[in-house]
C-alpha cells in the first residue's frame, strides 16, 4: 500500500493593501504589482546576466507600463503581455534582418514569427480597449423624412447597448405596408394666344 502523500500547507501573510506601485500593474496589493512586473521584465528577450542592459530595459519597460495607466489587475496583465509580445516581435524582426542573405529560410521564419507576435500586440491592444470600454456600445439611428414641400426632417436617436428607447423600438419595428410613392398631380395644358397667355 502506497503511503499517503502529505499536502504541505503554507501560511502566507497577506499585507493590507497599500498600492504604492498600483500605477505599474493596477493592483491595490504591491505583492501582485511586484510579482507581475518582475516576470514581465524576465520575459524580455535580452541577456539577463548583462546587469546594465537589464536595468536599462527594465526601467524603460516599467515606464511604458506606467504610461499605459492600468486601472486594475486585468489591465495590468494585458499590458504586461502586450509589452512582452511587442519586445518579442521587435527582437524577431531584428534577428530576421541580421541573418546573412544566404540563409533565406531562416530570415523568412523569423519574419513570420515577428508578424505573429505583432498580431498578438494588436489583439491585446483591442482587448485592453474593450475592457476599458466595459463592452459599451453606442448605436446611432438617423431617421430622415421628406415631406410634400421637400423639407427634410431628421431625428437622431442614440442608445446604449442593452438600453432601448421607445423611439428606437418604433424605428426598428417591421412594417408590412410599403412606403407610398407620391406622383405629381397632372396639370392641364393652357393654349397660348397672341403675345400672351390666358388661363381658362
Amino acid at each position: 500500500m502506497a503511503p499517503k502523500s502529505k499536502v504541505r500547507v503554507r501560511k502566507i501573510p497577506i499585507d493590507h493593501p497599500n498600492g504604492d506601485r498600483k500605477c505599474i500593474a493596477g493592483a491595490d496589493h504591491d505583492a501582485w504589482n511586484d510579482w507581475l512586473t518582475l516576470w514581465t521584465s524576465l520575459a524580455l528577450p535580452l541577456d539577463q546576466n548583462d546587469e546594465a542592459t537589464a536595468i536599462r530595459a527594465t526601467t524603460a519597460l516599467y515606464s511604458g507600463m506606467i504610461d499605459m495607466k492600468p486601472a486594475d489587475p486585468i489591465e495590468g496583465i494585458i499590458i504586461s503581455q502586450l509589452m512582452a509580445a511587442n519586445q518579442s516581435s521587435l527582437a524577431m524582426y531584428h534577428k530576421a534582418w541580421t541573418q546573412p542573405e544566404k540563409y533565406f529560410e531562416a530570415r523568412t521564419k523569423y519574419l513570420a514569427l515577428a508578424d505573429k507576435a505583432a498580431r498578438t500586440v494588436v489583439m491585446l491592444t483591442e482587448r485592453l480597449d474593450q475592457h476599458r470600454g466595459r463592452g459599451q456600445q453606442q448605436i446611432t439611428v438617423k431617421h430622415v423624412t421628406v415631406n410634400a414641400n421637400q423639407a427634410v426632417v431628421t431625428d437622431q436617436i442614440v442608445s446604449d447597448k442593452g438600453k432601448e428607447t421607445t423611439a428606437t423600438k418604433l424605428l426598428t419595428a417591421g412594417t408590412d405596408k410599403a412606403m407610398e410613392i407620391m406622383e405629381p398631380a397632372p396639370t392641364e395644358a393652357v393654349p397660348a394666344e397672341g403675345g400672351g397667355s390666358k388661363a381658362k
